[in-house]
């Protein structure tokens, strides 16, 4: 219970349109010291004590002052009394005490009445209080937006009674409060703050409006309710204290305080010398000032700390709910009815309806697994080593082991490691109350004080005994998962938020459903092994009403499932590896990357190219095949790729490599504009390939950072993936040194291969989103998908990367989001980015260069290599030296021509005379001879004549006895030659006989 005090709602400028309602209670304790102005007037009556009160002059060097006398209305009366020595400055009344001025001593305050002593307090906020100041902004300093800068006016803190509350929009809203600080001391107060997507500051600042440096600066955010908050403060820094959601608040200090103040309605102070007023119980009232509390009439109530009672309305059917009691020896349990808390309600009116009476008894629900029914009905875990689906326990077989965790879907009783609880929708306080009821197969939110209460519950796992190839691996760790099935039935605007905590630190949200929604199951995946809490809280609506209207929106939960707990229960066995020893075989671990033979129970390694599923790794079936691109760790846990690619076409082999554009890169997408003006980016990190598997973008909400005590790094919400995603507030808007980054998102968090496809595992990047490609290679495209799960993506969010070759880029090139989708997607869940570099073309080789062969000039002949153009390739081969042979040039190699052939052509010439002219001589010595031997050998008719008549030529008119080719006369001659030099020519008698050689 939060003790008396103010209490302020902060709620300023968020980076997002998600607005969630921040309050902040101030409880200040201040101090001022007055100046003195001593004015003089006309003489005229002595002045009444009544007329004037006392005040300290300044303090001089010696530490000294004077008390004087000062007139309520100068003018108005005369003879004062004489300044008299005042106390030491550093003299103070302790708390619940005065300074009496007239003889300047402490006496203690009366009944209903407190004092701080050196200190003030503000706790009453239904105005203002003289002196604080309420000022609002939009920082944004572009001339463009000074239409929208004009709307914040209206963007101030509110005071709602019992605290002060903060804007609910984007703009900047500053409390502040001006002091003359006389001593050191400290500013106390009370907040609310459960949103640190929102920025929220509190700071001291001197005259000179430097700040203090402490690390207070940033406030944390609230996990439950209010939380007090405490910064020290000097004379060095007390002219100006400011407090920024990015509101900002300052408090005053005094050495005394001259007067006690009284109670605020609602409170009471029953003895003197109080430092504090009480609240009123419940079905009580006070008014200001009053020493004790008054009852209300039996026929009305209020809630603790009224100022007045209400008259109770008649009951209805929202005023009660049902229960289940626990089983009971019997193994029974019952259906009763109970009021809500508190009851509101009369049963004495006129329609008021009764509370119905209790069910008859039923037998209980078994057990959930893992657990075994006791003697007396009760439900106990099952010892290590067995298992059980409920009811009783069983000893797990040879080869195997307990699949430990919690499964829990019966609810006769909420489990020991479950809490339930309300938190007001009011002022923020936990109430105390029942949030959440078991029925049998559910469980399912009762009804709160009212509709806007937060029905609270938690589920808190000391650890986890995660597989050993899960913890080998520290890139790709999924520790265990928690998967439940809910229902929420809602007439209004109620929300389910579900929120993960882990240390004991502030919960952060992770999934929010609105409105209605059908029976289904939601899945979340733990990645580190600590001590994690698991909250749901739903609230029926934002909207605050005296009575309760719907009691009937519930949201149910039908069962929770936690894997791999530490010292949790099973429900089966699983098989595992085992290892022999002494006393027979037990059940070991796998090395990282083996699966298990169910059959056998040992271990073996998974094929290449494949990760194993640690969850589940039985069988060869558990080692899935990585992606194409994309290869294996070690461990197999995880698929990369190194920055190699190659493409195959029928007639070439072209092979990337990518490791120009291994570093991490930075884009921003196009400026975006709240409802207010505000401008905001959403700024990307891309590592391409990360480094052996491990994701190297890491986005970061830096105002937590600056929140977080040195040491505690921990503590911060960063992001480390392939691609990831944070909004960015720029310097001028924000008014600080740097932006202001939060809200971060993995987009990326596994490979899932790396093709020239355009779709790939159901993700598709479509080519029109980009400019076309013009040089006829073709995009490689990375695939990567995100292990966060989301309402609006069931699948998860999808990243794809288009690595284009573009020579005229030098590295690392340019990165660019679709035209038509500002922010790198357009539905959501599926980002989109375009990589221009010309280290995106393929590697240089062989083909991508050609010879140019110069003329012989000098004897010398040159070969230079060029690359073709255009160049579409990157690094790989260089282009081959230069090549000098030595040559002949062309006209010597003429003239040798013309000179052979001419040669040639005479030798021809001559020897076709030379034959043909023996030619016709051996045709006439061959025709004489044949006439001779035909005259020896027979009688043969005389011839006419036989002589060269006077006047022929011997030459002339030869008789061939064959007719024989040139080529084949000349054969005939020189083939036939006697060994004397004459020719030998073969006759052939007129009777036929042999041949005769002549």
């Amino acid at each position: 219970m939060a003790e008396p005090g103010h209490r302020l709602s902060a709620r300023g400028r968020g980076t997002t349109e998600r607005r969630t309602p921040r309050l902040l209670r101030l409880l200040f304790w201040a101090g001022t010291a007055f100046q003195v102005t001593q004015g003089t007037g006309p003489e005229l009556h002595a002045c009444k004590e009544s007329e004037y009160h006392y005040e300290y002059t300044a303090c001089d060097s010696t530490g000294s002052r004077w008390r004087v006398a000062v007139p309520h209305t100068p003018g108005l009366c005369t003879s004062l009394p004489d300044p008299v020595k005042g106390t030491e400055c550093s003299f103070s009344c302790n708390a619940g005490e005065f300074l009496d001025m007239k003889d300047q001593s402490c006496k203690p305050c009366a009944e209903g009445r407190y004092s701080l002593g050196t200190g003030i307090r503000f706790d009453e906020w239904d105005e203002l209080p003289h002196g604080f100041a309420s000022l609002s902004a939009n920082m944004e300093l572009d001339d463009s937006a000074a239409e929208s800068t004009g709307n914040c006016t209206s963007s101030k803190w509110v005071p709602q009674g019992d605290y002060i509350a903060s804007n609910t929009d984007e703009c900047t809203a500053t409390l502040m409060y001006a002091v003359n600080l006389k001593q050191s001391g400290t500013v106390n107060f009370e907040y609310y703050y459960p949103d640190s997507s929102i920025i929220f500051e509190f700071f001291v600042q001197n005259d000179q409006c430097q700040p203090n440096a402490d690390d207070s600066r940033w406030m944390k955010t609230t996990e439950k309710g209010w939380e007090f908050h405490s910064v020290s403060i000097t004379p060095a820094f007390s002219q100006r204290s400011q407090k920024r959601d990015p509101g900002a608040f300052v408090r005053e200090w005094v050495a005394y305080t001259s007067e006690c103040f009284p109670c605020k309605p609602g409170t009471y102070a029953s003895e003197k010398g109080s430092s504090f007023c009480k609240l009123c119980p419940a079905n009580s009232y006070s008014n200001k000032g009053e020493t004790s509390c008054h009852q209300c009439d039996p026929d009305k109530y209020s809630e603790k700390g009224s100022s007045s009672c209400s008259v109770r309305p008649a009951c209805t059917d929202k005023d009660y709910f049902c229960t289940h009691t626990a089983c009971d020896a019997n193994g029974q349990t019952q259906l009763m009815y109970k009021w809500a808390k508190p009851k509101i309600c009369s049963e004495d009116l006129e329609g008021a309806v009764k509370l119905p009476a209790s069910g008859e008894k039923t037998s209980c629900p078994p057990c959930n697994p893992g657990f075994f029914k006791t003697s007396n009905s009760t439900c106990q875990p099952c010892p290590y080593g067995s298992y059980s689906n409920g009811s009783d326990c069983t000893h797990c077989p040879a080869g195997t082991e307990p699949a430990v965790g919690f499964e829990y879907k019966w609810w006769n009783t909420l489990p020991t490691n479950m809490e339930t609880t309300v938190l007001s929708g009011i002022n923020f306080e936990y109430k105390g109350m029942t949030g959440w009821e078991v029925a049998s197969d559910h469980i399912y939110t009762a009804a709160g004080a009212s509709d806007n209460d937060f029905m609270i519950l938690t589920l808190v796992v000391p650890g986890f005994r995660p597989p050993q190839s899960v913890m080998a691996d520290t890139e790709n760790k999924e520790v265990a998962r928690i998967t439940f099935v809910f229902e929420t039935v809602c007439s209004v605007n109620c929300e389910l938020y579900f929120m993960v905590g882990v240390n004991s630190r502030t919960n952060t949200p992770v999934e929010t459903w609105k409105g209605s929604k059908g029976k289904q199951s939601y899945t979340y995946i733990i990645e580190e092994n600590a001590t994690t809490s698991f909250t749901w809280a739903f609230q029926r609506t934002t909207f605050h009403e005296a009575s309760r209207k719907y009691t009937n929106d519930v949201a149910k939960i039908y069962s929770i499932n936690v894997t791999n707990v530490m010292n949790g229960v099973a429900s089966y066995c699983r098989p595992c590896a085992l290892e022999a020893s002494d006393v027979g075989s037990s059940c070991t671990s796998c090395p990282a990357g083996y699966y298990i033979d169910r059959d056998s129970g040992t271990c073996h390694s998974c094929p290449p190219n494949t990760i194993l599923k640690a969850h589940q790794p039985y069988g060869v079936q558990a080692c899935v095949p990585c992606g194409p691109g994309t290869k294996n760790n070690k461990i197999h846990s995880l698929c990369y790729n190194d920055c190699i690619f190659s493409r195959n076409t029928p007639t070439r082999t072209f092979n990337y490599n990518f490791s120009a554009l291994a570093n991490t890169v930075t884009l921003a997408g196009g400026p975006s504009f709240t409802s207010k003006g505000l401008k905001y980016f959403h700024h990307f990190t891309l590592s391409l390939c990360g480094n052996q598997g491990r994701k190297m973008s890491v986005c970061t909400d830096n105002v937590t950072d600056l929140r977080i005590p040195e040491g505690e790094s921990g503590f911060s919400k960063s992001i480390t993936a392939y691609v990831c995603q944070a909004v960015i507030i720029p310097p001028e808007v924000t008014g600080y040194k740097a932006g202001v980054s939060s809200q971060p998102v993995s987009l990326a968090d596994r490979l899932i291969g790396v093709t020239t496809n355009m779709t790939l595992d159901g993700i598709t990047s479509p080519a029109e989103l980009f400019h076309p490609e013009s040089l006829g290679i073709p995009d490689v495209i990375f695939f990567y998908r995100s292990n966060d799960v989301t309402q609006s993506c069931s699948s998860g969010r999808s990243t794809t990367i288009r690595v284009r070759c573009s020579p005229q880029k030098t590295v690392p090139g340019s990165l660019s989001l679709p035209g038509t989708c500002s922010d790198g997607t357009c539905d959501g869940c599926n980002f989109h980015f375009l990589w221009e570099s010309a280290a995106a073309c393929p590697l240089c080789s062989v083909a991508d260069y050609h010879a140019i062969v110069s003329s012989c000039v000098a004897g010398i002949q040159k070969t230079t290599y060029v690359w073709r153009e255009p160049k579409l390739c990157f690094g790989g081969i260089s282009l081959p030296e230069q090549r000098v042979t030595i040559c002949k040039t062309i006209d010597f190699w003429l003239k040798v021509g013309i000179s052979a052939g001419t040669c040639t052509a005479i030798l021809l010439t001559v020897l076709t005379c030379y034959f043909w002219k023996k030619n016709q001589k051996l045709e006439y010595k061959y025709s004489k001879l044949v006439m001779n031997a035909t005259l020896k050998d027979c009688d043969l008719p005389a011839a006419d004549s036989c002589a060269i008549m006077e006047g022929e030529d011997v030459e002339d008119d030869l008789i061939f006895t064959s007719k024989k080719s040139l080529f084949g006369k000349i054969k005939s001659f020189t083939s036939k030659r006697t060994p004397d030099g004459f020719d030998s020519v073969p006759l052939k008698t007129s009777s036929g006989g042999p041949d005769m050689d002549l």
